[in-house]
């Protein structure tokens, strides 16, 4: 997730609602770091943050992909009579919800670069996070 920047003024003349203002900002974000300098009667603050809400709504999207694809693949293994660990590793099932991919080409990339090939499967793994995505933002 990116940083962002914002900038406020603490103006000396209105130091109390400046504060206040920048107080109720700083509540809503993970703050990365804050530079400041006086110029001009009053304060310049610079805020580099991560927005929480942001925050909050991938780690929903990322638990959703992860629990569609764990739901598919232990029906895939119920299937075919083995552990779930072979149908796909835990470790690219979190990697696949991280990066949430919505074609073929995208999961490759990320399964080799996890040393898996999901081979055959890669069209269901698609369909599963696609399907997800969408029922996300019906």
């Amino acid at each position: 997730m990116n940083l962002e920047i914002r900038t406020f003024a603490i103006r000396d003349a209105a130091a109390d609602e400046d504060e206040a203002r920048l107080a109720s900002f700083l509540r809503t974000v993970e703050v990365e770091r804050i530079d400041t300098a006086y110029a001009d009667a009053g304060w310049r603050v610079l805020v580099h943050f991560r927005d929480l809400r942001r925050k909050e709504e991938r780690a929903q999207i990322e638990q959703a992909i992860s629990d569609a694809i764990n739901a598919w693949r232990a029906e895939m293994a119920r299937n075919e009579g083995i552990e779930k660990d072979q149908v796909l590793p835990q470790g690219v099932v979190s990697e696949i919800a991280r990066y949430a991919p919505t074609t073929e080409i995208e999961l490759a990339v990320i399964a080799s670069a996890a040393g898996i090939n999901v081979g055959e499967r890669g069209a269901d793994i698609v369909r599963v996070v696609r399907q997800t995505m969408e029922d996300l933002t019906d």
